[in-house]
């Protein structure tokens, strides 16, 4: 086999198995620099610490990492913004292998906004093309972390002035997601079967006139230039949880509705 055709390969370590080396290999058709790109991100990083936390799925020993295929590299930018790999993670046990398909998009967060005017409490919502499932998905103002500075407070605030126009106050938000247990990481996952994306999830509680609902309605929003056509949806709240698919916005009325049962929520000066 000649030296460009060869897999591209690379060897490391884990601080917590010292003495176990993990083979990371390109896929044909991943480029040296894609390659190296990917093994720098943070994306694997964070992925490779995660399996090593207290609750990670390499703590108890019982299993092991071998090998990691990776398979596709999106760059956003400078920076990676999607990883597609797939990992060899051995039960000691049986020497069965367990599912190891992963599409790696790292931390994101989405805001509940909820606005109340002549006694009606509304919910904000953006209408997105959305390829993967092929429809307009009617959700919540959300967005990826663009850095691994994790400011999500940061992040939420920007991703809603950018979506829909609104400008919150910082001080104003709410972490819903912070009342989980400790154990949880203060995050949800929406599909841990196959992607590693994790979501902070916050309120944003206010008291606006009625006209301000009647301009936020079918409002057009969104970066054209990155490809974003958003249409700004306000739906009463109490129609809320019937009205989208939307896995972040029914995650976030569950949180909000036993956050208030529980009397956690700050006092609202709407």
């Amino acid at each position: 086999m000649s030296a460009e055709s060869a897999p591209l390969t690379h060897s490391i370590t884990l601080p917590s198995r010292p003495r176990e080396p993990v083979q990371i290999v390109a896929a044909p058709g991943i480029s040296n620099t894609e390659f190296r790109n990917a093994i720098n991100s943070f994306l694997f990083k964070q992925w490779l610490k995660n399996l090593q936390t207290e609750t990670g799925i390499l703590a108890n020993h019982a299993l092991s990492l071998k090998r990691v295929l990776i398979q596709g590299v999106d760059m956003f930018g400078e920076r990676v913004g999607f990883l597609k790999f797939k990992a060899d993670i051995l039960d000691k046990e049986t020497g069965k292998k367990v599912p190891g398909i992963v599409f790696a998009r790292g931390p994101a967060v989405a805001i509940l906004i909820l606005l109340e005017s002549e006694g009606e409490t509304y919910a904000v919502l953006t209408k997105q093309v959305r390829v993967p499932v092929g429809r307009l998905i009617l959700e919540l103002p959300a967005g990826m972390l663009d850095d691994d500075k994790g400011d999500f407070v940061g992040t939420a605030a920007r991703e809603v002035e950018e979506e829909t126009g609104i400008h919150l106050n910082l001080e104003d938000m709410v972490d819903l997601t912070a009342f989980l247990e400790p154990s949880t990481g203060s995050r949800v996952f929406p599909s841990p079967g196959g992607c590693d994306e994790d979501i902070s999830l916050f309120l944003y509680r206010g008291c606006v006139g009625k006209e301000i609902i009647m301009q936020l309605q079918g409002k057009q929003t969104g970066l054209r230039e990155h490809g974003e056509l958003i249409e700004v949806c306000v739906v009463p709240y109490k129609k809320l949880w019937r009205m989208t698919p939307d896995s972040k916005v029914l995650m976030a009325v569950a949180l909000y509705e036993m956050a208030m049962r529980e009397g956690l929520l700050p006092h609202s000066e709407a």
